[in-house]
């Protein structure tokens, strides 16, 4: 009998339903899309993607995806611009290998992708929280903060973030790649949900600024395509890619996953991306819809702005302990992810984050009602 092995990393209990879970529902996963991709690869009886890959990827590879980008960045892209990685958390940790050492300083927004601070932690990085409002970073709260440190980066996550939904406004990009020139610091810039925008474009893409020598613009699969592909991209200016490609991982190697890299070359050249993207903008702008609804009808002393892309609400009750909320949310077979957890000051107590990304509208409808019933 086979044994009941765990595959995913997060599994929900039964009859539960996690609207804090920022995984892609299963049905959106393109499991037909893929596998004629690979079909299409495996058929041209190429090997050279089972060999050890470039160090900065494969160059076809990159040349697809940057012709993709130009079209839905806002601006043209190099593919010698592109560094292809396993995905941004893995991308994130060699980053901080690169360029920083235990002890250095860091930016991060307040509040910030959780399971990115903990990549910091493991580094030994000493984080310094920089304010937000609704239109990102409060750059006044940086500049005095560089006033009294200077950190190796700031780590943003500038379009519909995680959690807040809060897109940086393109005069702010402009003002932060300024002070990173002055003051001499790098921009992590995580976009991984730069591509879904339902009712609102968003300013151009971090890419646009390489030519500062301070930035590095990173960008994944994992939500316009399948978390598990484990695959994504960075793009920055030569100066820093050198330093990048040139390290010990990938002379011994090297480049990553070039074997996923060349399906998803074939996915693109043949417009399956697009079309997955088209999916993906027409199912989850529905469920934002749905969602805002019936949160403002079910849960009124909630406050929140109903996010123009992305996944992710941010909820704000004054006077509520998001941790205590959650206990009686599970205890209604429903979830949430308390503010604290995004906070690197253990704050943002009276907040908390609900996803659209993993179940439909009925799912969706079900897990606020019993939401709804904790408030009473």
């Amino acid at each position: 009998m086979m044994p009941n092995f765990q595959t995913i990393q997060t599994l929900i209990p039964p009859g539960f339903i996690d609207l804090g879970a920022g995984e892609p529902q299963p049905d959106l996963l393109p499991l037909d899309l893929l596998r004629d991709a690979a079909a299409h690869r495996f058929g041209l009886g190429d090997k050279d993607f089972l060999q050890y890959g470039l160090e900065q990827g494969d160059g076809y590879f990159r040349a697809a995806l940057a012709g993709f980008l130009s079209t839905h960045c806002g601006s043209s892209v190099a593919h010698d611009d592109l560094f292809i990685t396993s995905g941004i958390s893995l991308a994130l940790s060699l980053l901080c290998t690169l360029f920083t050492k235990p002890g250095d300083t860091i930016y991060v927004e307040e509040p910030s992708y959780f399971l990115a601070l903990h990549i910091f932690v493991d580094h030994g990085l000493h984080v310094v929280p920089i304010r937000t409002d609704t239109s990102g970073l409060v750059l006044e709260d940086m500049v005095a903060a560089l006033n009294v440190s200077k950190p190796k980066f700031i780590y943003v996550v500038p379009t519909f973030q995680n959690p807040s939904g809060q897109t940086l406004s393109q005069a702010r990009r402009d003002q932060l790649v300024e002070l990173a020139k002055e003051h001499d610091f790098l921009i992590l810039a995580d976009e991984v949900y730069q591509f879904l925008s339902y009712t609102q474009a968003p300013p151009k893409s971090f890419g646009a600024y390489i030519d500062s020598e301070h930035v590095i613009s990173l960008g994944s699969f994992s939500k316009i395509l399948a978390p598990g592909l484990r695959l994504g991209w960075l793009q920055t200016h030569q100066s820093i890619m050198q330093k990048i490609i040139s390290c010990g991982m990938l002379d011994s190697g090297g480049g990553m996953n070039p074997f996923t890299s060349t399906i998803v070359r074939s996915l693109i050249e043949s417009g399956g991306l697009d079309r997955n993207l088209s999916t993906l903008l027409d199912v989850l702008g529905k469920r934002v819809r749905v969602m805002s609804e019936l949160l403002q009808k079910h849960i009124p002393q909630a406050q929140f702005i109903p996010p123009h892309g992305g996944y992710f609400f941010w909820l704000h009750v004054p006077g509520m302990d998001a941790k205590e909320l959650r206990k009686k949310a599970q205890a209604h077979k429903v979830d949430l992810r308390p503010g604290i957890l995004f906070s690197s000051e253990n704050g943002l107590s009276e907040y908390f984050r609900l996803s659209v990304s993993h179940y439909g509208v009925d799912r969706i409808e079900e897990g606020v009602l019993r939401l709804k019933d904790c408030f009473k």
